[in-house]
């Protein structure tokens, strides 16, 4: 009868000690190190990862128009963060495509809403490569709206537009197209 009351206890006591918390606080250091807990996701350094998207685009001289696009409709950290992602990155000369004045007036502060609207119609959550891409598929894009894929033997067109490029990204996919895709 001793046996399993010494066992009961020892097993409470055992239990309760690996319970207890740990009240030791840790030391924090006034030193020259300090931390800035407001810093955005884009501002975040790993070099040991693949770029994200948004890195992708800034580092591309054929992207410049796009990645004012994007810095204006705030969606640096959206687009930076784990996703995964599709984006449907138009070139500069894609955004010269569009009617005079077109690109000057979505990049106003008035029509953000629009730009984000447009910028959305770009983006896809999931991974989209195109060896999965099949004539006749549709997907539902991020800010709503449907885009058409087609094939035309190995060429991959999203909306008509040709997929030129496509680069895997850390957090997805950049498919380098020579049109702005705008809603219908």
């Amino acid at each position: 009868m001793k046996k399993p009351i010494k066992f009961v206890l020892f097993a409470l006591l055992a239990i309760s000690i690996s319970c207890k918390q740990n009240t030791n606080k840790p030391e924090i250091s006034n030193d020259d190190q300090s931390v800035d807990l407001n810093v955005s996701q884009t501002a975040a350094e790993d070099s040991e990862s693949k770029l994200d998207i948004v890195q992708t685009v800034i580092d591309s001289k054929d992207h410049t128009t796009f990645v004012t696009a994007i810095k204006t409709a705030d969606l640096e950290d959206a687009l930076s963060n784990a996703g995964p992602f599709t984006v449907f990155a138009p070139t500069n000369a894609a955004f010269d495509k569009l009617p005079a004045g077109a690109v000057n007036r979505l990049l106003q502060p008035e029509e953000k809403d629009e730009l984000e609207n447009i910028l959305g119609y770009h983006t896809y959550v999931g991974v989209l490569k195109t060896d999965y891409l099949q004539d006749g598929d549709e997907y539902e894009m991020l800010y709503g709206g449907k885009i058409k894929i087609t094939k035309k033997g190995d060429q991959v067109f999203v909306n008509g537009s040709p997929i030129v490029g496509s680069i895997e990204t850390g957090n997805g996919i950049v498919h380098v197209i020579n049109d702005v895709l705008l809603p219908k």
